[in-house]
């Protein structure tokens, strides 16, 4: 019994040494195996070697500057949040309704306690939006809607937040809706960080930008950007009547932002960002903002007298466009064509006429009416200016006194047409009563004009226009409108309803 367990012992050694063998070889063959496969995938793809640089960009001589951070940092605490609000209630409030309501049913009033209790004082709130400080002594500029509510309402209270967030109330110094400019000032114990400003005339398109306020009352952020254009002011952006000229940006503008600056690559001052072209609310890269030069003139003469004098022409000018262009004989449409000029004057006591185009004023290049009128409006009330203009083709220079404008100057927008189809005649007394016509107009009357012409929906030659001039010659009959006509473009001054304008239509 004893040796046969002892041969069963030696058979079960014997069986695990061949496992174990067998296991060993499978062992040595799997590992030789994985040997070669991570050698090949190692071939195909070396181990990761990459090159680290852990330090922060700074000013190195030899490299570029990639970051705007230093320029940021010392820019954007120029840069504070606006806050408005309005005080509701209090002693000033509307008398409460409830006893009213009592009378009105006929039934006891309550007892008030002695007297009517008022109301309790609370701030509502009218918007949000930025400014920036341009003094140490706490001038702040920001744009005019920033500190009005949506209604134009006036601010019972501005407070102003800092970029360290203490916080100020702000007085209202003066306002210019004109080129929505507004001036506040705060006091402070310690001097502000005012932002330097540069010359924004000497702005070019693609000049780095960076626009800075609090959009969205997130806190204050800046974005980045170009100078898409400059000059743009046929928009109206601002209204009727206003003063524009701003500078286009894609540097992200939205609500919030207005007020804020728009400072180039070496951190000045050169806009105030006010307004975006948007379909949804939000930025869509069409920024506009307000060019400092602008914006300084404003802001000095608010300080200094709480109102902006601007020089008046008293003239009606208008865009100039290839057919107008043609029609006065001129080979671009370059300057501002003088559709009338305002009796009494300073343009009219300094030679200017009708059919004139303004040039330049002074060493200023016009080059539309709206630019015209934003160089005049700019310039003091009592200065001499020396005005370059074009007459029936010939140039000439004239000296004109700046009156000072009271309201705004009216643009009037070019219209054309082609001639046919109309029947002239003659002003006469019947004539005169009939489209009120003042005996001052002299010159030929539209009659009629037949319904199957083109001009039979055109407004300039309707029934009763009146025909002052053709191609800069007076006209009394209809032979002298015939005879002063020229093939192409033909420019006609009018006169209806007691407006008076040019305009051009083409002979074939």
């Amino acid at each position: 019994m004893l040796i046969r367990q002892m041969l069963n012992l030696v058979c079960l050694f014997r069986y695990l040494t061949t496992v174990y063998d067998i296991m060993k070889l499978i062992a040595t063959s799997l590992f030789a195996l994985a040997a070669t496969c991570g050698l090949s995938f190692a071939e195909e793809n070396p181990p990761l070697n990459v090159s680290q640089d852990t330090r922060a960009i700074v000013q190195e001589a030899g490299r570029p500057v990639v970051s705007y951070a230093d320029v940021l940092e010392q820019a954007t605490p120029s840069v504070v949040s606006v806050y408005t609000s309005r005080i509701t209630g209090g002693a000033n409030a509307a008398p409460q309704q409830v006893p009213e309501f009592f009378r009105q049913f006929g039934l006891p009033v309550p007892e008030q306690n002695g007297s009517a209790q008022p109301q309790r004082e609370r701030r509502e709130s009218l918007g949000v939006g930025s400014g920036v400080i341009i003094s140490s002594d706490g001038y702040i500029v920001t744009n005019e809607h920033v500190v009005t509510g949506l209604r134009g309402e006036a601010a019972d209270e501005i407070l102003i937040r800092l970029s360290d967030n203490s916080e100020y109330v702000a007085e209202l110094i003066g306002s210019d809706t004109k080129t929505d400019i507004a001036v506040l000032k705060i006091e402070t114990e310690d001097p502000l960080p005012a932002l330097t400003i540069a010359d924004s005339q000497k702005l070019r398109v693609g000049d780095v930008v960076f626009a800075i306020g609090n959009p969205l009352d997130v806190g204050l952020t800046a974005t980045q950007g170009i100078v898409s254009a400059t000059g743009r002011n046929s928009r109206q952006i601002l209204g009727p009547g206003a003063y524009e000229d701003f500078i286009q940006t894609d540097a992200a503008i939205n609500l919030g932002n207005s007020g804020g600056a728009l400072v180039d690559a070496w951190g000045r001052l050169v806009g105030l960002n006010t307004a975006i072209v948007s379909r949804s609310g939000g930025s869509n890269g069409i920024g506009f903002a307000i060019p400092l030069d602008l914006a300084l003139n404003v802001v000095r003469n608010l300080i200094e007298s709480g109102e902006v004098p601007r020089g008046l022409l008293g003239l009606f000018p208008e865009n100039l466009d290839r057919d107008m262009a043609e029609a006065f004989g001129l080979d671009s449409t370059r300057g501002a064509l003088v559709n009338q000029v305002q009796p009494d004057s300073p343009a009219e006591r300094g030679g200017i006429l009708h059919g004139d185009v303004i040039l330049r004023i002074d060493d200023v290049e016009i080059e539309s009416a709206p630019q015209l009128r934003l160089v005049v409006s700019q310039m003091m009330p009592g200065t001499e200016v020396a005005v370059e203009l074009v007459r029936q083709g010939k140039p000439m220079s004239l000296q004109v006194v700046l009156g000072s404008l009271n309201g705004p100057v009216a643009i009037v927008e070019p219209e054309q047409g082609i001639l046919e189809g109309v029947t002239f005649r003659q002003i006469d007394d019947m004539g005169r009563k009939a489209f009120t016509i003042p005996k001052q107009i002299e010159g030929v009357l539209v009659e009629s004009v037949s319904p199957d012409s083109l001009y039979s929906e055109i407004e300039e030659f309707s029934r009763g226009v009146v025909i002052l001039e053709v191609n800069g010659q007076a006209v009394s009959t209809p032979e002298e409108v015939q005879a002063h006509l020229k093939e192409g473009a033909n420019r006609f001054y009018t006169w209806f309803a007691g407006t008076k304008r040019f305009i051009v239509l083409r002979v074939r």
